[in-house]
């Protein structure tokens, strides 16, 4: 994978990748580093304890956090095809639109791709338990991991702890019995709508650390635990899913301001010589309104915004190079993506040098990126951790990990 590539996925956030580099590569080293400094000040064997929990803890649940819903929904998908469905119908198709919808798109393309239009004939036919399968595939892909993160694996550590602490010929303290554990059942997952099964594995990401939060808060030892535990997730979910987003779009406006180049565009894209060829000679043709994006992607299939629709907008196309029927197309990513390549393309048309311009503009958005992730992880791997460590002296009166207590 060239560095363009590399830049490209760590600055979606809408991908795995910033959430990858700033979890496992910088945030997690740096916290075993910060726990290790924060317990020592209590005893070695506090500081081992404290910092085999916490890799043990952070690892494992990045493994399941990233992993599972992948992995799940995989199986889920096989389980869906062993029922005689095709899991890609994509749910939202049951809300008829004016371009597209289930029954419509079995209409229109009935002739262009006949097997695709069973699918879709399939599902329609036996719409609720479609439904149900997909709502079922959506509670499995968020419920299992969430039990794993958030009650299985710590449980699973601390009686490692235990166990260890017992061989632990220098013990300075007894183990105190845990404590401060809530009364009454799970949280049961009702209300469960069909139209959920389209999340993304980001979005199931996000309501897996949710459900994360509260299962480390139930599974505290002891009240002060679960205080530390409830405060460290709920920040760490905004810390990783909101503000990074808006954090990017800051440093894009800034970039703007500043250098007078707009930087809004993926760098991958802005890299393309043969789309900045394209823009220099006016030839990028695209839907000319917002309503017929659809019709033109159909009659356009081979377009280089077809293609760029495929690469960025999620757009499906059949080998034929017919679209997909069964997939869902998102016309406001599609028309975001309008405005900014027409924003784009007048502002690198004014300089005299449009490569030179791109060429600025690619070093600019991999620096905005860099330090999306620098900034980012440098609030979750260091200032969200001394913050803890402050509040939990105030609070509890010790510098150790208050379930170790």
């Amino acid at each position: 994978m060239s560095f363009i590539n590399i830049i490209s996925a760590v600055g979606n956030n809408r991908g795995i990748a910033p959430l990858f580099v700033r979890d496992c590569c910088i945030e997690i080293p740096a916290k075993l580093g910060l726990t290790y400094n924060q317990n020592i000040k209590e005893s070695q064997q506090m500081a081992n304890n404290a910092v085999r929990e916490r890799f043990i803890d952070e690892y494992g649940t990045s493994a399941i956090w990233m992993g599972g819903p992948v992995v799940i929904g995989t199986l889920c998908n096989k389980a869906i095809k062993k029922c005689g469905y095709n899991a890609g119908v994509n749910m939202s198709l049951f809300k008829e639109r004016k371009a597209q919808g289930i029954k419509y798109n079995i209409e229109k393309f009935k002739e262009k791709a006949p097997e695709e239009v069973k699918d879709l004939q399939k599902a329609l036919a036996n719409k609720n338990k479609y439904q149900n399968l997909q709502a079922g595939k959506f509670a499995l892909t968020t419920l299992i991991p969430i039990a794993l993160m958030g009650f299985i694996l710590p449980k699973l550590n601390f009686k490692l702890t235990e166990i260890i602490r017992k061989k632990q010929e220098s013990r300075t303290h007894t183990i105190t019995p845990s404590s401060g554990k809530y009364s009454g059942n799970i949280p049961s997952f009702k209300g469960l709508v069909s139209t959920m099964a389209n999340m993304s594995n980001v979005n199931k990401m996000a309501v897996t650390d949710g459900g994360l939060t509260i299962g480390r808060v139930w599974t505290g030892r002891n009240r002060y635990e679960q205080m530390e535990l409830g405060f460290k997730n709920s920040m760490m979910m905004f810390l990783n899913f909101v503000f990074p987003v808006y954090l990017a779009k800051g440093l894009d406006k800034l970039s703007m301001k500043l250098f007078n180049t707009n930087v809004n565009l993926d760098p991958k894209l802005m890299n393309d010589n043969e789309f900045l060829e394209a823009i220099k000679n006016n030839s990028i043709k695209m839907p000319k309104t917002r309503k017929n994006v659809i019709e033109f992607l159909d009659k356009n299939p081979n377009s280089r915004f077809s293609k760029l629709c495929e690469e960025y907008c999620g757009v499906k196309f059949l080998e034929n190079r017919v679209r997909d029927p069964r997939e869902f197309v998102d016309t406001r990513k599609i028309n975001e993506l309008i405005k900014e390549i027409n924003k784009f393309s007048t502002e690198v048309k004014k300089s005299k040098d449009i490569t030179k311009y791109a060429k600025r503009a690619v070093k600019i958005k991999s620096a905005n990126i860099a330090a999306n992730v620098g900034i980012s992880s440098f609030l979750l791997a260091v200032a969200l951790p001394e913050l803890i460590f402050f509040l939990r002296e105030k609070i509890t009166g010790s510098k150790a990990e208050p379930g170790l207590l």
